[in-house]
């Protein structure tokens, strides 16, 4: 699937519904971009350094930095040229954008090297409400608390203040990528509750279900997730997708006969109950302890791959 460069960076959200880059890794779609390398020939690591160093093609940088975070490359040198790439004044979009920006913030995400975090902080501060959302997703994969305060003061004003841009299809903040960013960083600890918890009656539905998985993960309350539960069985199918992979990356369990039975795909469907089961791994007793069961798995995680099996 080969998607034009030009509507790539709106593409998940606005018309797959998928969000963090999942379309990529599970789709395998790429990007319409220029020659990967001279004479057509695979892209390497070595000429992705040069694609991203150099100046004078903005396409090849801009691919050159999507390739590093998808094939996962740690070296510093990659690193190094992603960090450098957060402030690139060259590649501009119509509206202003930094799309070559936006590329490498979603690829230092994926590298899990803490030394991108204060770059990408510097980041929350761009005027391009995309790299915005890059890093806030960046910021907790990464899963640093040194993003935490600088994400909460996005949430300024609190839901009066989050409105549209005129003219534009987003408010003034990602919402959905700060709330979410929050929510994991927080993780047991409820003290920013307050903060998310307004969040709920904002009127863009997607940032309701950001604020109440956010919610889920700072307090544990059910009451949170059966909220996504809910919208399982919205008439929206963008809003049923959402809810499906905010389940899975909450990992709540008592939502697995709800995820098989929702109305999507079963590629979704399997996303989010895979992410339901890595988090009951790990709530499972060590291996060895395990052995000593007649199954080895408890009742809840057998149950959960029966439904995985069943939707293949």
């Amino acid at each position: 699937m080969i998607v034009p460069r030009g509507i790539f960076d709106g593409w998940w959200s606005l018309v797959l519904g998928c969000f963090s880059g999942i379309c990529c890794v599970y789709c395998n779609m790429e990007i319409s971009t220029s020659p990967h390398a001279p004479q057509g020939q695979p892209l390497t690591l070595e000429q992705a350094l040069t694609n991203i160093r150099q100046t004078e093609d903005t396409g090849l940088r801009y691919y050159a930095a999507w390739w590093l975070g998808r094939m996962r490359v740690t070296a510093d040198a990659a690193v190094t040229a992603l960090i450098e790439a957060l402030q690139d004044e060259a590649d501009r979009s119509p509206d202003g954008g930094y799309p070559l920006r936006r590329n490498a913030a979603k690829a230092l995400g994926k590298l899990g090297n803490p030394a991108a975090v204060p770059a990408l902080i510097a980041c929350l501060g761009c005027g391009d409400y995309y790299v915005r959302e890059s890093a806030a997703q960046a910021l907790e994969a990464l899963g640093d608390n040194r993003a935490i305060a600088p994400l909460v003061e996005l949430l300024a004003g609190g839901v009066e203040s989050a409105v549209q841009v005129p003219g534009k299809p987003h408010l003034v903040q990602p919402y959905n990528a700060i709330l979410e960013a929050l929510g994991t960083l927080s993780a047991g600890n409820d003290s920013l509750a307050s903060l998310a918890l307004p969040f709920l009656s904002h009127p863009v539905p997607n940032v309701q279900n950001a604020a109440a998985r956010a919610l889920y993960q700072m307090t544990g309350a059910a009451a949170y997730a059966e909220r996504l539960v809910a919208v399982l069985q919205h008439e929206q199918l963008q809003l049923r997708r959402a809810a499906l992979m905010d389940l899975g990356a909450v990992g709540y369990a008592p939502a697995a006969d709800a995820i098989a039975a929702t109305l999507a795909e079963n590629s979704m469907k399997l996303m989010s109950l895979k992410g339901v089961v890595e988090v009951q791994l790990e709530r499972e007793p060590p291996a060895g302890e395990r052995a000593a069961q007649s199954s080895g798995l408890s009742a809840t995680t057998q149950h959960l791959l029966a439904l995985m099996d069943g939707l293949l």
